[in-house]
């Protein structure tokens, strides 16, 4: 669901293995974070725990049922008692949790938009407080950093649909436009304690097994032009985790070069 750097720590809901949120994580474990996944996808969650700790990195899994605010909290309860702020601050947590439908508006059903609300809305409300928690009491704890607590970002994995609603997109248009202002509201409430908050725009298909199976071009995947590398995207979430905080870079806007969305 996130990125979730615990210290030298982190957090992604990971998919099935194949995105941009494994990517992630494997990079920020390559360079020395500690990882901490939260997903709904047990099996798919192990494999990449286990392909990072083989890899000589260190990763652990907190798999959940669902995106209720109860069971994320649930999450960063177990995750706070396996990596405990005093020895593994959190220091960068990533927010990838989406649902959308893509159907005509008169097709759509109270489940789908109640389910766009809760993975949207609710469960980055839940998510960003736990978050948000942590980041201040780093502040607190460690007056040694010069008041500023060190590292400290929070990162939402946004859509184009965050930007402009289109045909069929009411339902995603909804839940990433809600994101989006969240995120944006976070940045100047905690800018000014330096807590970096930022928003990624996705535009364009992403690299993964679902949308290479939907592809009828075999070759897109290897035209770097026309699809979104989940590597390439890994090192765009690196870059506002590194900047300093006179210069933050507040949305990211990331897409191929020959996007026609």
């Amino acid at each position: 669901m996130g990125i979730l750097d615990v210290g030298d720590s982190g957090i992604t809901s990971i998919g099935n293995g194949s995105g941009k949120a494994s990517s992630s994580l494997r990079l920020f474990a390559k360079i020395g974070y500690r990882v901490a996944m939260i997903s709904r996808g047990p099996d798919h969650l192990n494999k990449l725990v286990s392909k990072i700790n083989n890899a000589g990195g260190e990763a652990e899994a907190f798999p959940i049922s669902d995106y209720t605010t109860s069971t994320i909290r649930s999450a960063f309860t177990s995750m706070k008692s396996r990596f405990p702020s005093s020895t593994s601050p959190l220091r960068v947590a990533v927010f990838n949790a989406a649902y959308g439908t893509w159907k005509p508006f008169l097709d759509v059903t109270d489940d789908e938009v109640r389910e766009s609300l809760d993975t949207n809305i609710l469960a980055a409300f839940a998510f960003s407080k736990e978050v948000l928690l942590e980041f201040t009491k780093l502040e607190m704890e460690d007056p040694s950093e010069g008041g500023q607590g060190g590292e400290r970002t929070l990162i939402f994995t946004g859509a184009t649909a965050a930007l402009r609603g289109n045909a069929t997109t009411s339902v995603l248009a909804m839940g990433k436009f809600g994101v989006r202002t969240l995120a944006q509201s976070l940045a100047k409430e905690f800018g000014k304690q330096n807590i970096h908050v930022a928003q990624s725009i996705m535009d364009g298909g992403i690299i993964t097994d679902r949308t290479r199976a939907h592809q009828n071009d075999p070759s897109w995947e290897n035209n770097a032009d026309r699809c979104l590398d989940p590597d390439s995207i890994a090192k765009s979430y690196l870059y506002p985790v590194q900047q300093d905080s006179s210069a933050w870079t507040w949305e990211l806007d990331l897409r191929p070069a020959y996007e026609q969305w």
